[in-house]
């Protein structure tokens, strides 16, 4: 290998969404389509629960972090999707892609971590109505928020900063609309194979592990639900479920 040819300081080509097919421009006015839906309805949810009072509950404190975490998720890859599509532009400087890296990672952790810890906010709710003000205070409520955002930054930043600390050989090309670690990984000079089995390996461990609280915490839920004498109490306690189902639904099922 040449090692002239290598280099940290080089700006990357992203090929964009389906490299080489013509005609995809009916996927990418659909994707903006619904970028404008996903920023419209997180925007309006984040400003109903910041001005009006009567939502200054945990629940919906949550939600708010839920919601900011959705438009910066998606805002940190679609825009430059669509810049690029419209305008023929591929490049992407190193230092670019490794903050596109970083934001992706930190919020795609961070939304893991908080709907897990709102699966706790669920099963207080309705398991221990009594005590659920005492345990569920502003002060927890800041602390969950706070663990999501750090927990998601520290480990996104470990990955960043290893995936952009290798140089890379030959092709500059990403066959992706975004900028990736395990698609950086494969320009590399290295042999990075120990470290792309350890991501898939971790991945697959960081999913299952919230994904088995949130179900413990369903599963406690939908007893206490049996045990309710009141039809409408049961009534009430699934709807209050359904919103953060839907939500678990959404993320875990693609992940």
């Amino acid at each position: 290998m040449d090692k002239r040819n290598e280099t940290l300081n080089v700006d990357f080509i992203l090929l964009g969404l389906f490299p080489g097919k013509k005609n995809v421009d009916f996927l990418v006015c659909t994707i903006l389509l619904i970028y404008t839906v996903a920023l419209t309805a997180n925007s309006i949810l984040i400003l109903l629960i910041w001005v009006d009072s009567h939502l200054h509950t945990p629940m919906y404190f949550l939600f708010s972090q839920l919601a900011v975490m959705d438009l910066t998720l998606i805002s940190s890859t679609v825009p430059k999707m669509a810049t690029d599509f419209f305008s023929g532009g591929r490049n992407i400087s190193r230092m670019a892609c490794g903050t596109q890296i970083f934001f992706f990672l930190t919020l795609g952790i961070a939304e893991c971590i908080l709907i897990t810890l709102m699966s706790y906010d669920w099963y207080v709710a309705i398991c221990n109505p009594l005590r659920y003000a005492l345990i569920m205070n502003q002060r927890v409520c800041l602390q969950m928020a706070a663990f999501s955002w750090v927990g998601g930054a520290l480990t996104s930043l470990a990955h960043t900063a290893y995936a952009m600390h290798l140089p890379t050989c030959g092709s500059r090309e990403i066959s992706h609309f975004l900028c990736e670690v395990m698609a950086i990984l494969k320009l590399a000079c290295e042999d990075t194979s120990p470290y792309e089995k350890a991501v898939v390996v971790t991945s697959i461990v960081v999913l299952l592990i919230p994904l088995s609280l949130i179900l413990s915490s369903y599963a406690l839920i939908f007893c206490a639900v049996i045990h309710m004498n009141s039809p409408e109490g049961r009534n009430k306690a699934l709807a209050t479920c359904s919103s953060h189902l839907t939500v678990v639904s959404l993320y875990f099922g693609p992940a």
